[in-house]
């Protein structure tokens, strides 16, 4: 019992963080996205970023994880993730509308480090540490970047994304390690070539698909995140009059951007790639329109403006839009800073409610907890008890009968001994005179045996010592006498 109750109280702070990530979950504005499993068809309900719902071909290592980015229960874009170069390879995506960047929030994904999770959307890396084995090792961190010299630089860039679209880019499988400046170059370069170039071309913007990815590098930020060698974009506009179009931007470089097929980007990157289904119907595509393109995004290239039916109009109406800007903006920065204000005070009420409903649920699960334990070693004591009432019962019974066996053993014992006495006692009193005249001639035989034996005894030592005194006296006196005389 001494060991127990250390660990119904992990299990029960192990539950209650559970708890708590999945209460996290059910907020407004929680991005989710999940690891798609070997057995599901492409990147499942993400294939509609891709021309034809068909993922690019050739990226087969077993160490790609395919990733569904979800927010608010919807696909936002798809992402080829590498465990090995704990970077994306390609983030697959539509345009929907450019926006102004919003708060960064970074999310990790639990299942990429550790598939036996229960957690099956992204959350943020402070609130899952402890509870998902080996965190952070097949992916990128937000601890990997801290101090390295190195941005967070989206594949899929915020500022061609709007609302949910662009909060589900702010998560780690999404970004790779750039320096400031090429970070600065990549998202300003392709958002103009998207918006400018791309978009304005082709027929039916649902159909215009875009890659963007990486081309991994040996270099490491901390011996663990690789440094891409270049940057991609592969645009398919595969509707009528379509086109298809490669970009790459060296790391080297911060100003190139150079233009190439599809064809030659996908000699770049691994043998036998195909990035989009059927060279993005290559049958019907309009070489007027790639031509459009590749002029649009040589001015995007060259600094210049790409031109447009109402440049007129903007130039004419430029002086009365600056002055308004003048007089406008004090105010447009007071109501910037009211909106902050008040955007701030609105999450210190959300974030104090969380904390109070956290405390709340989490005392709750704590107690809840307690008392689970406390019943079932209740229960247990219970049954322990129930159980040992029929064995304690057999063990008396049978104490009981061997303790009236040991009696009447006992009373034949003595019922023996009694009888056994009177019987000895007559036994040898009438065998005594028996035995007392029959022993009378022994002991008689016996004594004369004794008084003569003595006898002769006192007759033998008086002859002997008789004897000895002749032969003494003949000893002492036969020097004297003659020898003549010896025959007499």
């Amino acid at each position: 019992m001494a060991h127990g109750a250390p660990l119904g109280s992990r299990d029960c702070t192990m539950k209650t963080s559970i708890a708590l990530l999945l209460c996290i979950s059910l907020f407004p504005g929680f991005s989710q996205g999940r690891v798609v499993r070997k057995d599901e068809a492409g990147f499942a309900e993400c294939n509609v970023f891709f021309s034809g719902q068909v993922p690019p071909e050739g990226f087969t290592q077993p160490f790609h994880v395919k990733i569904c980015q979800q927010y608010n229960k919807e696909p936002r874009f798809a992402t080829l993730y590498s465990t090995k170069d704990k970077i994306p390879l390609y983030s697959a995506f539509k345009f929907t509308k450019s926006a102004r960047s919003g708060k960064e929030k970074w999310l990790v994904e639990p299942q990429i480090d550790d598939p036996e999770n229960d957690l099956h959307e992204m959350v943020r890396e402070a609130d899952i540490r402890g509870t998902v084995a080996n965190l952070g090792a097949n992916q990128a961190l937000t601890s990997d970047y801290v101090g390295s010299g190195y941005e967070r630089g989206l594949l899929n860039p915020s500022l061609l994304n709007e609302k949910d679209f662009q909060v589900a880019t702010y998560t780690l499988t999404n970004a790779v390690p750039l320096s400031p400046a090429l970070s600065k170059s990549w998202h300003r370069d392709i958002g103009k070539v998207v918006e400018q170039a791309l978009v304005p071309h082709c027929s039916e913007m649902d159909h215009l698909y875009l890659l963007a990815g990486a081309v991994p590098s040996s270099i490491k930020v901390k011996d663990k995140v690789s440094v891409p060698e270049s940057l991609w974009l592969a645009a398919c506009c595969d509707a009528s009059e379509g086109w298809s179009l490669g970009l790459v931007k060296k790391t080297n470089d911060e100003n190139s951007l150079a233009d190439l097929t599809v064809r030659d980007l996908e000699k770049q990157l691994l043998r036998g790639a195909r990035l989009f289904k059927g060279n993005c119907g290559k049958g019907k595509q309009s070489q007027e329109k790639r031509e459009a393109v590749l002029q649009a995004v040589s001015q995007i290239r060259s600094g210049e403006q790409v031109g447009t039916k109402n440049d007129q109009e903007t130039k004419e109406n430029g002086l009365v839009r600056t002055v308004a800007g003048i007089i406008s903006t004090p105010f447009i920065k007071l109501l910037e800073l009211l909106i902050y204000i008040f955007v701030e005070l609105v999450k210190f009420v959300f974030y104090f409610l969380w904390l109070v409903v956290k405390q709340v649920v989490g005392t709750i699960l704590g107690g809840v907890c307690s008392l689970w334990n406390e019943m079932v070693s209740y229960l247990k004591a219970i049954s322990m008890v129930l159980i040992s009432i029929p064995y304690d019962v057999g063990r008396v019974i049978v104490n009981i009968f061997l303790g009236f066996l040991q009696i009447v053993q006992d009373a034949m014992s003595l019922t023996y001994g009694i009888l056994s006495i009177p019987v000895e006692f007559i036994l040898h009193l009438a065998a005594f005179p028996y035995h007392s005249i029959c022993a009378i001639p022994s002991v008689l035989q016996d004594m004369a045996t004794g008084i003569l034996g003595t006898f002769l005894l006192v007759i033998d030592a008086m002859a002997t010592v008789l004897h000895g005194s002749c032969y003494l006296a003949w000893y002492i006196l036969k020097p004297f006498v003659p020898k003549g005389s010896s025959g007499d």
